[in-house]
């Protein structure tokens, strides 16, 4: 069996390896994307779509990535003799999965993390028509002239706040949801050494980063939004409280060391 072009790219030495296991996928922010596998691969498939509408170029995407992964399953299947037409269940294994999801469903950081995740949306409809005026009022102040650099300023600082807090709304939950199910696995209670670092502490780390700039983002807002006060301070102390309580349940995600963030690689 022909072995797949792309199973040979994770040795180019461009890319940093393992990179975008533990990223927040905010790839039109990240100085690494000529460095991360995962972004050549998607940029790829988005150039053989070029020139389709975008609904199509999304499904015709899928696809390509699905077709990809099926040829890497079915060569390292055929490599290591697996035979994928044999289905063996272990109930033991389902069993132990079902109760670590539904043990880290229950746990307080997820039910806080939705619980905020909600308000998050809840929010943002609400406060629709506060934001809407807000804008329109620095546009006016814009096409008079009025405070023209601050009011730019102002403007760009409210966008940029609101893209973070709505990039980071379901991935603070998600990323808690793996630390949490990470942290019950089997493998968690071995020392297994740093060749084989923590999954847990590492999805944790995200969801930290994450929390950290949603905060920084919700502060942003506070100052520009006098008539939401209220409101926003109710997210900041949730914020903080779910910040607080993660870095208590793992008290070594600050630390995890995340394959070219903090390894010292130049972008």
């Amino acid at each position: 069996m022909k072995k797949p072009e792309f199973l040979d790219r994770p040795h180019n030495p461009r890319h940093i390896p393992g990179i975008f296991n533990y990223c927040d996928r905010w790839c039109e922010r990240c100085p690494f994307t000529a460095r991360c596998l995962n972004y050549e691969m998607s940029e790829e498939i988005l150039s053989k779509n070029a020139g389709s509408d975008e609904k199509q170029m999304f499904w015709e995407s899928v696809q390509e990535s699905f077709r990809q992964t099926r040829e890497m399953i079915e060569y390292i299947a055929y490599e290591q003799g697996i035979d994928l037409d044999k289905i063996e269940p272990d109930p033991e294994f389902e069993q132990k999965e079902k109760e670590s999801k539904e043990k880290a469903e229950d746990h307080e950081l997820s039910r806080t993390s939705m619980q905020y995740t909600k308000k998050v949306h809840k929010w943002f409809i609400a406060a629709e028509p506060v934001l809407l005026e807000l804008e329109q009022e620095l546009n006016n102040n814009l096409k008079l002239g009025i405070k023209t650099s601050e009011t730019q300023g102002a403007a760009i600082m409210i966008e940029d706040a609101i893209s973070v807090i709505r990039w980071y709304q379901h991935l603070i939950y998600t990323k808690l949801m793996r630390a949490l199910t990470s942290h019950d696995d089997l493998f968690e209670d071995m020392d297994l050494g740093d060749e084989f670092p923590s999954d847990a502490d590492g999805s944790a780390k995200v969801a930290l980063l994450a929390i950290d700039r949603s905060i920084a983002a919700w502060g942003k807002l506070y100052e520009q939004m006098p008539t939401q006060a209220d409101e926003i301070l109710d997210f900041l102390v949730l914020l903080e409280q779910l910040r607080r309580n993660a870095e208590k349940c793992f008290p070594k995600a600050r630390a995890f060391i995340r394959p070219g963030f903090d390894t010292g690689h130049r972008p």
